[in-house]
């Protein structure tokens, strides 16, 4: 009876731990730790979550992994990391959408404020790029050409935010576009490519092979500041127009989290973020790295927040 008894319990030991479970006691990570990342494998999160999760890897003992779970644009994957138990043991890529969703009424219960951010590790910033051969060499080329006429551009969806940046640069500049919505900055970027629009509102990394084979121009990024990816292409603000907009990626754990984990996790993530391989890899993907601390990262989401409700009010899509 003793040994079946103690069989038995060996074999629950072993389910939990391959299930995922975390341990009773002990110092944190005491059980493996599973990292959300709420869109498909192989798309620009989800390889940007594995490398920054390669690179900390040696920070998780029982082991550290990629978990996707996909649908409601992002919500599906952000809602169930909110609702984690709050031990440290999930951890959340957040984006960009935590902050638009809510307000267009398409993020189901997501909230920013459902989690404690842990760190951003970087930024995608829109990039306005018109055909090698446009008439339009610089951004204010483009915005004096939407004064008088027709101007087209791209985007990756309708209320999506390479959509709303477009938007907040027409506000800046006192100018209109006719917005074209496609289903994703690819099918845009195509479209450009065919000259059946004038310019797209997308990501630099997006459009940066083209760019390199001679065949598209950035004309603007909406950063504070120049992108290390594209170091020669200047900033909307430069222009004059006080304007940045774009995504971001980070990681973030339920709201209820102990304070000494966050810390810990702040700690193990930006250091990962910092590492040799870690930094090659967004090199190579045309990725920029951005820094901010949990503190910091919490200030943003509460400023963007409040940026992207305003503008999604301005365009009719608000709940």
């Amino acid at each position: 009876m003793k040994k079946t008894l103690v069989c038995f319990f060996a074999v629950a030991v072993a389910v939990t731990l391959f299930a995922g479970g975390a341990k009773e006691g002990g110092a944190y990570p005491n059980g493996p730790v599973s990292v959300i990342v709420p869109y498909g494998a192989g798309g620009g999160t989800d390889s940007v979550g594995r490398a920054l999760v390669e690179a900390a890897k040696a920070s998780f003992p029982a082991g550290i992994a990629v978990e996707n779970r996909t649908g409601g644009g992002g919500s599906v994957g952000m809602s169930y990391g909110q609702h984690a138990r709050p031990d440290g043991h999930i951890i959340t890529m957040i984006t960009v959408e935590l902050v638009t969703l809510p307000h267009a009424g398409t993020g189901g219960d997501i909230s920013y404020e459902k989690f404690a951010p842990v760190m951003m590790v970087n930024s995608a910033y829109s990039a306005i790029t018109v055909p090698v051969d446009s008439p339009y060499n610089t951004l204010a080329d483009l915005l004096k050409a939407a004064k008088g006429k027709d101007i087209q551009i791209g985007n990756s969806g309708i209320g999506a935010i390479w959509h709303l940046a477009a938007v907040g640069l027409e506000q800046a500049a006192g100018v209109k576009f006719t917005h074209i919505p496609f289903d994703g900055a690819a099918p845009a970027i195509t479209s450009l490519l065919g000259k059946h629009i004038d310019a797209v509102s997308v990501s630099y990394a997006e459009v940066a092979s083209q760019i390199q084979a001679g065949k598209l121009k950035a004309l603007a990024v909406l950063a504070p500041e120049r992108l290390p990816a594209c170091p020669n292409v200047p900033t909307a603000k430069e222009s004059g127009y006080n304007i940045a907009i774009g995504t971001w990626r980070g990681l973030g754990v339920p709201a209820a989290t102990p304070g000494e984990i966050v810390s810990k996790l702040e700690t193990v993530f930006i250091n990962a973020a910092k590492s040799d391989g870690f930094k090659a890899f967004m090199k190579n993907t045309n990725n920029d790295i951005e820094l901010l601390t949990g503190a910091q990262f919490k200030e943003k989401l509460a400023t963007d927040n409040m940026l992207f409700k305003k503008l999604i009010e301005t365009i009719g899509l608000s709940k």
